[in-house]
């Protein structure tokens, strides 16, 4: 940690030509600052409560950003982009740290193992049971484990209102009627496709007794529990947070309402969307189920623009990001480790599907497959560690 630390410690240089070609200006220097006070309290306050070497370095560091901004205002001294990056890997060091509990890997053995390492040709291929004619959706398993409530239940979500919209869920008792197409029951959770509950985006995830999804033209995300009937939300965390086609998954392409994505893996619920605030790139928030109300309880930003994405999942507290490669493959190119706040771009694994577009990707840590919704085609793969 001391020596990763180490490396923020960069040498002041002058670029004092910045502010005349207004590469920076006095506003970003103050909002600047004003993000470096909230780290640093928030620090200081993480060291107070449970001190160790690690959270002395950080508050040190942080202290010393926050004084080189000061310096910046002044003699224009500091590179603005290296600052900000600098308070990027700062803060999500620090959120780790506040979050991450000693065994958040322990009771996983795959989690043990590292990265994925590779991803196995389709094992399961499947039209939508809507027809090819719905090309956006979500499918899957019952993604909770270990749980009372966990069922061996399959379910579709198809969007049947200009492949942006939806209202209704569709379930499968078992592979085999999955299968089958039958046997199914259709939940409708919301009064209509405009309905506040209604969901917006391809993206959903069906955990234990209730579905997570983006709710209709807000930056909110619905519960809808199964058994009560009941919808809670939460608003998730950052200033201009993007719904609306504000940030899609793009890289070519974009895909509208694909703004907020649910997923779930072995340590629980995320919320993958971006903000104004963090300049579009991909945001991590997880997901917790207290039993009376749905919260946010950490974010990280990573260092991936999200229109960059064509889509991601979350294994083991990690993110992985996908690119298109042509109309018969994905790549997944890029990680994030929420475990510990850093980054990886070095990653080529390929992804087959049968059409060009991809709707919705998700991982479930039951099967350890991930799930794609690919322009009406439902498709499945084995990960590999």
């Amino acid at each position: 940690m001391l020596a990763l630390l180490q490396g923020l410690r960069g040498r002041l240089q002058p670029y004092g030509y910045l502010q005349k070609r207004g590469l920076h200006t006095e506003l970003w220097l103050r909002t600047l600052g004003q993000h470096l006070e909230k780290l640093e309290a928030d620090v200081g306050l993480l060291h107070s409560q449970s001190a160790s070497s690690e959270t002395h370095t950080l508050y040190q560091e942080a202290t010393k950003l926050r004084k080189d901004v000061e310096k910046m205002s002044v003699f224009n001294t500091q590179n603005m982009r290296g600052v900000k990056e600098k308070l990027r890997y700062l803060k999500n060091r620090a959120e780790s740290c506040r979050s991450i509990p000693k065994d958040f890997r322990g009771h996983h053995a795959q989690c043990g193992k590292g990265l994925i390492t590779n991803i196995s040709s389709p094992v399961v291929t499947k039209i939508s049971p809507y027809g090819k004619s719905y090309i956006s959706g979500s499918w899957g398993k019952d993604a909770q484990r270990n749980d009372s409530r966990t069922t061996d239940s399959y379910w579709v979500l198809a969007l049947t209102t200009s492949n942006f919209w939806g209202n209704t869920l569709r379930l499968y008792p078992s592979y085999e009627t999955f299968m089958a197409s039958k046997d199914h029951h259709d939940r409708t959770f919301a009064a209509s496709y405009t309905s506040k509950e209604a969901i917006e985006g391809p993206s959903a995830v069906l955990y234990g007794d209730a579905i997570y999804y983006h709710c209709y033209s807000s930056a909110d995300v619905c519960r809808y529990d199964l058994n009560d009937k009941t919808v809670a939300r939460v608003t998730l965390p950052g200033d201009g947070l993007g719904f609306k086609n504000k940030f899609t998954y793009c890289y070519y392409d974009c895909r509208p309402y694909t703004d907020v994505d649910l997923e779930a893996d072995e340590t629980g619920l995320w919320a993958l969307y971006a903000t104004l605030e963090g300049h579009g790139n991909l945001m991590v928030s997880r997901l917790a189920w207290d039993g009376q109300s749905l919260n946010i309880t950490h974010t990280w930003e990573t260092n991936v623009f999200k229109k960059a994405v064509s889509n991601a999942f979350m294994v083991c507290g990690v993110l992985y990001a996908t690119r298109y490669g042509d109309d018969t493959r994905e790549e997944v190119f890029y990680a994030f480790d929420t475990a510990t706040g850093t980054d990886d771009n070095s990653l080529a694994l390929p992804l087959e599907k049968l059409a060009k577009g991809v709707a919705s990707l998700s991982y479930n840590p039951r099967d350890r497959q991930i799930y794609m919704y690919n322009d009406g085609y439902l498709l499945s793969y084995q990960a590999m560690f």
